[in-house]
């Protein structure tokens, strides 16, 4: 009787607590419901304000809550595996001694298991994989890597479990460092990098002896972009990387010491002016020639190496004026010239004026040899081929103020020999507003050895 009693007390708790904590909640919960709604809707409130309808809702509720709960413990539970790809693998071994070839930076890790247990290995930050080559000497070893467990609860299998490994000794090589420069185009065009200094010529690499002999070079790194905005003057650089290269140009994976060295860059901006010389190109209409070329820049400062300012004395700017017949006026882009990496003006404005065109013999100007190679002597072979008439055709106004001592005649003698030649005669267009025409269109000279 007792027992029957204890039975009974035990499933009446049980009721109370369902009741407290489940149906009463769901109640209120359905009763607040009930009062939001709309006093319009009277057959919902009478459904509602049913005793036994909200203990049939309430049920229904409970049952729901109830089977949302046991599927997901029953999900919980079950055994499924998950994948870490990518895990890194520490190497434990004498890095002073040996060199390996054959060790993974990555491998894959299958995790097997409970769901539960599964979530919790995997909210641990490092999963550690080690491949322990303590006390090996150099050769082909096959070795297996181990997993830290995160839970006892996990079984866990790797891709790949086992690598075949080669240990080499260290050896040394001292090389020396070569300088490159690392994006040169991001520099300001006004700058340049006139010389760079680093601490030391020389390094070690360290190595396998067949990998060190791949070796072609060892250069320390600098960076442009890593001083983009500097000025003037001598810039120090700290930690500045040196690579190993192979004769193709391949990175070689070598440990050189010391991995970075110290740098001092100079950075210059040397410039210069130059005039523009504005070339007319092609033939104005019949009866026309050029009176004047103006422009609003008739100078311009060019930026770049000293050796390349120094080849440049102007920068031409070609004028289409073919067929031209009256004066026009125009808009150039002005060409860089190779080497230059900065030109103050690069579009100039120009006014070609144009005018009827005349023409003027000038008599007598010499032939000027260039060109004739070492060991010759040239003389022409008649009066008429030492000194020629030169026509000169543009307008009134430019002709009268030409110095006949300004036209210049030559021949270009290279790659002539010993020997009578017949010669073309140049004529230098030292105006350009001028045409020059020889009267005679060819020479004979005649070459002989010097005495």
């Amino acid at each position: 009787m007792m027992k029957q009693n204890s039975i009974k007390r035990f499933f009446i708790k049980i009721g109370r607590l369902f009741d407290r904590y489940i149906i009463v909640p769901i109640t209120k919960f359905a009763v607040i419901f009930k009062d939001a709604l709309s006093k319009d809707s009277k057959r919902f409130e009478k459904v509602l304000s049913s005793k036994n309808s909200l203990l049939i809702i309430t049920l229904i509720l409970a049952i729901a809550i109830f089977i949302a709960v046991d599927s997901k413990t029953i999900e919980m539970i079950e055994t499924s595996a998950e994948m870490l790809y990518n895990q890194p693998v520490v190497v434990q071994y004498n890095e002073e001694a040996y060199v390996l070839k054959g060790v993974p930076e990555k491998v894959d890790i299958t995790l097997i298991g409970r769901n539960y247990d599964l979530y919790l290995a995997k909210q641990i930050s490092t999963h550690e994989i080690t491949l322990d080559l303590t006390g090996l000497k150099p050769g082909v070893h096959e070795v297996a890597l181990k997993y830290k467990r995160a839970l006892d609860t996990i079984n866990y299998k790797l891709d790949p479990s086992v690598v075949t490994v080669t240990i080499y000794p260290k050896v040394s090589q001292t090389r020396t460092v070569n300088v490159d420069l690392l994006n040169t185009d991001n520099l300001d065009t006004k700058l340049v990098i006139e010389k760079t200094e680093v601490n030391r010529d020389e390094v070690i690499i360290k190595g396998a002896e067949d990998v060190l002999r791949n070796v072609a070079t060892v250069k320390a790194l600098i960076d442009v972009n890593n001083f983009i905005d500097t000025k003037v003057g001598d810039l120090e650089l700290n930690d500045v990387p040196l690579v190993a290269y192979d004769q193709s140009g391949n990175v070689i994976d070598v440990e050189i010491v010391p991995s970075k060295i110290k740098a001092t860059v100079t950075i210059t901006s040397p410039h210069k002016k130059v005039p523009i010389r504005f070339v007319p190109k092609g033939t104005l209409s019949f009866g026309k020639a050029i009176s004047s070329i103006e422009s609003n820049v008739n100078e311009i400062t060019i930026y770049g190496d000293n050796d390349v300012l120094e080849g440049i004395s102007y920068i031409e700017a070609p004028i289409d004026v073919n067929g031209l017949k009256e004066n026009k006026e125009m808009n150039l882009t002005l060409a860089k010239p190779v080497g230059v990496r900065h030109m103050s003006d690069v579009i100039v404005n120009v006014k070609v004026s144009v005018g009827n065109e005349i023409s003027r013999e000038f008599k007598n100007i010499d032939v000027e040899y260039e060109n004739l190679g070492s060991g010759y002597s040239v003389n022409a072979k008649a009066a008429e081929d030492q000194k020629i008439s030169i026509i000169v055709k543009g307008v009134k106004e430019v002709l009268d103020a030409l110095d006949p001592s300004t036209i210049r005649a030559y021949v270009n003698l290279k790659g002539y020999g010993v020997g009578s030649h017949q010669v073309d005669v140049i004529v230098e267009r030292t105006d350009l507003r001028l045409n020059y025409v020889p009267k005679v269109k060819k020479v004979t000279l005649i070459i002989q050895n010097k005495r």
